[in-house]
């Protein structure tokens, strides 16, 4: 299999010298300019070698305009980051032979379905978790949710697959999900229950929890920002009241510290073994190839091959092996980066939304600690950001120009108003206030404008500027597609 040739290449790269003795530059300094340069208001920062912390700190503020500062003891939400914790519970079931990597999930899931009959027949645990069932994203089945994570893994079983299964890499966060509900039904405890019992707890990661609601009582919490019109400004904070595998995670740099040292010491955490190496590194073992395409290379110019493995991705950086995974929530970003045969890690919390600051501050970290020749990683990020917001804006244009203005609804308003339905996205309706259409779906609740013919926009902060067009038969409203979805009419019985 290509992802197994691909590991071995990686694998293979010449081993650099162990334990080097690190020089700590001074990274307040660093990490300052960092700031300045991406306007991101606060970062908490650590990193470790085996054995010692050689930098922990908080630089800037935990929200705009006030005088609050951050500190290593701030927390905040990891997103994505969360996964990973969900695979190292599974690696340390491995161990207790609660569950095996190549287990079928209906093994401990049976209510888990797909959609496509082969890949229903033979999906595993290891297939949850690298992102290869061949189901697209689909990201608005969890994000804002009105239904909970049994709603969310039914639903996403009844999605066609959008690639053929096992051979594309699809980011897919249901699947890790559904990866913590296998988890918890084989070790008879839930998800939330295991991450503290297993790894919180032995890794005194005292702040750390699995919800928003733990993390929200905290005074020393970060608050998301975004980049408005002069600057950064605060933006509402997304709520994540219910423990998610996928993403729910809450933690401080502080916190960071020893669990970033367990996966440089391969399992240990001071004379106890709380996973076996062979297990956890299976979770930084290659599963899956990622496509090096033109915006992945630009983004990776010292990477040739990359890989995903069960909640890392998995890299040659400069001859190095380099580990490493991103997470993005509303007005926050985290990114964690390994390089296991350095004996080095680093992670860096931001508070602000859709940044490159921490890949940036990271890759300069690291190139820092490796004495690699300087790269301004600040720069070749913030012209790529520019560039992708001057093509958002042509786009953007071009939609305006070839509209079709003058035009009006082929019906009376109130001939829109119903309801429409989707297998896997539910329950969609349209109704009539004041002159205006709006839609109510899932937990959003959207006024909709007129573009053209039958076309509307979706006004919505959190959902963007999205198109909802109605399709009409003989006359005859039939559907309409939202979210990039097709919803079919359903008739007032």
């Amino acid at each position: 299999m290509i992802s197994c040739w691909l590991g071995a290449i990686v694998l293979c790269l010449a081993a650099p010298p162990s334990d080097p003795k690190w020089a700590v530059p001074a990274w307040d300094a660093v990490i300052d300019r960092a700031l300045d340069r991406w306007q991101v208001p606060g970062a908490a920062v650590v990193v470790v070698t085996h054995d010692r912390v050689l930098y922990l700190g908080g630089r800037g503020v935990r929200a705009a305009g006030k005088p609050e500062r951050m500190t290593p003891d701030t927390i905040f939400p990891i997103a994505s980051c969360s996964k990973a914790f969900t695979t190292t519970l599974l690696a340390m079931l491995v161990d207790d032979k609660k569950v095996d990597w190549d287990d079928p999930v209906r093994k401990h899931l049976k209510e888990f379905h797909l959609a496509d009959p082969l890949a229903d027949g033979d999906v595993r645990l290891r297939d949850l978790v690298s992102h290869r069932t061949g189901v697209a994203g689909h990201d608005l089945l969890w994000y804002r949710a009105a239904w909970d994570t049994d709603e969310m893994i039914r639903r996403v079983g009844i999605l066609p697959l959008s690639q053929p299964f096992r051979t594309k890499m699809q980011y897919q966060s249901i699947m890790f999900t559904a990866a913590g509900k296998f988890a918890g039904n084989a070790s008879g405890k839930p998800w939330a229950e295991l991450v503290e019992d297993r790894i919180f707890k032995p890794l005194e990661m005292k702040s750390a929890g699995v919800t928003s609601t733990k993390a929200h009582k905290n005074a020393d919490l970060a608050l998301p920002h975004r980049i408005g019109k002069k600057g950064p400004e605060a933006m509402p904070s997304y709520p994540m009241p219910d423990p998610n595998p996928a993403g729910s995670i809450h933690l401080s740099a502080r916190d960071l510290a020893p669990w970033l040292q367990l996966h440089l010491n391969e399992g240990t955490h001071g004379e106890a073994r709380l996973v076996s190496e062979k297990s956890l590194k299976e979770t930084r073992a290659p599963q899956i190839v990622i496509s090096m395409d033109e915006e992945t290379r630009a983004i990776h110019p010292f990477t040739e091959q990359m890989c995903y493995g069960m909640a890392w991705v998995i890299q040659d950086y400069r001859g190095e092996l380099l580990v490493s995974h991103a997470g993005l929530s509303e007005g926050f970003r985290a990114h964690f980066t390994l390089l296991p045969r350095r004996g080095l890690a680093i992670g860096v919390l931001a508070n602000l939304d859709r940044t490159r600051f921490n890949l940036a501050l990271s890759n300069e970290i690291v190139d820092t600690m490796l004495k690699a020749p300087a790269h301004d990683w600040h720069d070749l990020y913030r012209k790529q950001a520019d560039a992708e917001e001057f093509a958002a804006k042509v786009r953007a244009t071009q939609i305006e120009r070839n509209r079709k203005r003058g035009t009006k609804p082929t019906l009376p308003l109130e001939a829109y108003v119903g309801t429409f339905e989707e297998p896997a996205y539910g329950t969609a309706k349209i109704s009539l206030k004041d002159d205006h259409l709006f839609l109510h779906w899932s937990s959003f609740n959207c006024q909709l404008e007129h573009f053209e013919n039958d076309t509307f926009r979706v006004l919505d902060e959190m959902l963007g500027d999205t198109p909802l067009r109605f399709h009409l038969k003989n006359g005859n409203l039939e559907a309409m597609t939202a979210m990039d979805v097709k919803f079919a009419r359903q008739l007032e019985k």
